[in-house]
């Protein structure tokens, strides 16, 4: 099966070997997405508005692979302070209300960057019903 790999341009993909997103055949994953553009941490303080953002960046990625957000069928997402969750979750809603992905939260003692409130990552399965 042909393998693509998408690139987000940042430094540290080559640095730990990773990719932004990778399809393989009609199954996409997109590799933990964090509210980071270059160095600066967008949304600082606001988990919803850094949720927001993070699946702003993941439509993108599903989309340079000829997927949308209708075919993602499973998200996680990883918070650093659970009491947020309804912050992050009204962010979620706004993506897929009517898509209703599986989907797992869970709380994580940090992020890579202390103002990193979340991380989201997502599978996408292809079809030709989209």
């Amino acid at each position: 099966m042909k393998r693509q790999n998408i690139s987000s341009g940042a430094v540290w993909e080559d640095i730990i070997g990773y990719s932004r997103a990778v399809r393989v055949g009609n199954i996409v994953e997109v590799a933990g997405t964090t509210a980071t553009e270059g160095d600066q941490v967008i949304g600082i303080g606001d988990a919803y508005e850094q949720a927001r953002y993070i699946l702003q960046k993941i439509e993108k990625a599903l989309q340079e692979v000829g997927a949308t957000m209708k075919q993602v069928v499973r998200t996680r997402i990883y918070v650093t302070d659970i009491s947020q969750w309804e912050a992050v979750g009204r962010a979620h809603g706004e993506f897929f209300s009517n898509i209703k992905p599986t989907s797992t939260m869970v709380e994580v003692r940090a992020l890579i960057k202390p103002e990193q409130l979340v991380e989201i990552e997502v599978t996408a399965i292809l079809s030709s019903e989209g």
